[in-house]
């Protein structure tokens, strides 16, 4: 298909918009709208009759709507309808797979989650996947409202192969191999169709959602840090995140973290990952005294009530941490450092703290932030990929009715 190239919301150049121009159009209304017309093609360099083709298109399969005209004393010609995305007619469906929790999601076209829901994961890789498939067609019935879906995320942590739909390796559930895209594809069941599968690692699709409705939005350049029970990056060049061969560009869970001994699944000691993963800060709590038992939700209710002990905790795990946040920094140079850390959320003046341990002074264009996502961040995830494409590629959607509940 050709791309057209579009006038990026901000920057000097202009930039390509996959999707051709109706996924510009859609962009541009994202990021924009509500906006006449006329608005459209400055911001996308289409002609009137591209964008009033492509306009109708998009109000055609409802991801475009048209409000009533903006009052006003009365002017010559066929009134300005302003445009805006259309909300009310589909929604992404999605699953974060992450160590304590499975997480159900269910995300607007503007990025807003309007439903979502918690399971505990137990069991091996089998096990998880078969309950997924058992609670995605009552979980959609509850909550979708009989809205149609656009398809189906899977994300979660570790090397993820997009392109093949599974996990190569997540050393945190200790997942070898397992394939997502094909066992989940038919999880409504026969009579809903088979959704199309997006399968990512939760920090691309957290890059791919800062980029359409976050702190990135508008950027073009973008790292985005994940720290949890896995650390990972993504980076995004162009407005477009980048995978590398068999989607493992960004892999940071084994550089070395200098006087750490903390014992690594890879056989040696002191990776990142090993050294600040929320089981290890969790331990560590435990083994103070902090808590009775080590579990970082515990630890989490004791720093956001401002225990010293606890807020000490997640300071040292972001100063462990802002070595490679600042090797990012001056190697990638990105507009838009987003961090998805717990502790930036939980604890008030933690993100200027970590500032200060990277040490590095951001030119005054840059931006380094805690992600735009708060509480919601794994629901956002699990989301991003679908949506990321209905934006890129809306001209290809094929959706499935959610049952009724």
């Amino acid at each position: 298909m050709l791309s057209l190239v579009a006038a990026p919301m901000v920057g000097p150049e202009p930039a390509p918009i996959a999707g051709g121009g109706a996924g510009a159009v859609l962009r541009a209304v994202l990021a924009g709208g509500p906006m006449a017309r006329s608005a459209v093609g400055r911001a996308t360099g289409l002609s009137p009759a591209a964008v009033s083709r492509h306009t109708s298109d998009l109000i055609g399969i409802g991801l475009l709507r048209e409000l009533p005209p903006v009052a006003g004393p009365p002017r010559a010609g066929r009134p300005q309808l302003p445009l805006d995305i259309d909300t009310s007619r589909h929604l992404a469906l999605g699953v974060h797979i992450g160590v304590p929790w499975l997480t159900f999601a269910l995300m607007d076209l503007r990025g807003r989650v309007v439903a979502h829901e918690r399971l505990p994961r137990t069991g091996d890789a089998s096990t998880v996947l078969a309950t997924v498939r058992a609670h995605l067609p009552g979980f959609t019935a509850r909550r979708a409202a009989g809205r149609s879906l656009l398809g189906l995320g899977v994300v979660t942590g570790g090397w993820v192969d997009s392109e093949r739909g599974s996990v190569v390796e997540n050393a945190a559930l200790g997942w070898r191999d397992v394939p997502l895209r094909e066992p989940l594809a038919g999880a409504l069941g026969p009579s809903r169709g088979r959704l199309p599968v997006h399968v990512d690692s939760h920090a691309r699709a957290l890059a791919q959602a800062e980029l359409l409705f976050g702190a990135a939005a508008g950027a073009t350049e973008l790292v985005q840090l994940f720290v949890g029970n896995v650390v990972d990056a993504a980076i995004a060049t162009g407005g477009t995140v980048l995978r590398g061969r068999r989607s493992r560009a960004g892999e940071i869970a084994h550089l070395p973290v200098r006087g750490s001994t903390e014992a690594c699944p890879c056989g040696r000691t002191g990776c990142l990952q090993a050294t600040v993963s929320e089981r290890t800060v969790a331990r560590r709590a435990h083994q103070q005294g902090l808590i009775a038992r080590p579990d970082i939700e515990l630890l989490s209710a004791l720093a956001a009530a401002g225990h010293p002990g606890a807020v000490r905790l997640f300071e040292e795990r972001l100063r462990l941490v802002a070595p490679a946040a600042a090797l990012l920094l001056d190697m990638l140079n990105p507009e838009v450092l987003a961090v998805n850390e717990l502790g930036l959320l939980l604890v008030p003046g933690l993100a200027e703290y970590f500032a200060h341990q990277v040490g590095v002074r951001p030119e005054p264009s840059q931006l380094v932030t805690a992600s735009a996502f708060g509480r919601e961040v794994l629901a956002v995830a699990a989301c991003a990929g679908v949506l990321d494409a209905a934006y890129r590629r809306p001209m290809e959607l094929r959706t499935v009715r959610a049952a009724a509940g």
